[in-house]
């Protein structure tokens, strides 16, 4: 079954519940996350500070909750030709990404593994729900990760 039509974009009428739309992993290293502190403005400790991680009872250095939900996401909007097709997104955190300090090697700190799958079919409003399968060294970070996605 193909999923794409014109340009990449999935159709609609060939989209079933159950579907895989695609998965991924995702290396993170601490210098993605200090990036991305950079980018947000969430400079916390937690996800930089290997020592302060630990003081705090936190496995160490963890990723950021919105770094790891916008990692996971980008699935979808791979998948759907355009991040504006995107019209809902929400998830809850269900654990932390440790994120080991690997300088000075090519190895990742961690490895997000994203599966979608669509999860439900609106033919009137021409939506699709994508369901994300978040996972880091088997342990489930993400639940109820969940796209809505407008198709044309």
């Amino acid at each position: 079954m193909t999923t794409s039509g014109f340009a990449g974009v999935p159709v609609f009428e060939e989209l079933e519940t159950g579907l895989e739309i695609g998965r991924r992993e995702i290396p993170v290293t601490r210098t993605d996350l200090v990036k991305y502190a950079g980018a947000s403005g969430d400079f916390n400790p937690i996800h930089w500070n290997n020592d302060f991680a630990v003081s705090v009872e936190l496995p160490g250095v963890i990723a950021h909750g919105m770094f790891t939900m916008g990692a996971a996401v980008q699935l979808v909007v791979d998948w759907a030709g355009d991040p504006g097709a995107v019209v809902d997104y929400q998830t809850r955190f269900t654990k932390p990404v440790p994120v080991s300090d690997t300088t000075g090697t090519d190895a990742p700190g961690a490895v997000l593994e994203v599966v979608g799958t669509i999860g439900a079919l609106d033919a009137e409003a021409r939506t699709a729900r994508v369901d994300l399968a978040v996972t880091c060294a088997g342990q489930r970070v993400l639940t109820k990760a969940q796209a809505v996605v407008r198709l044309p």
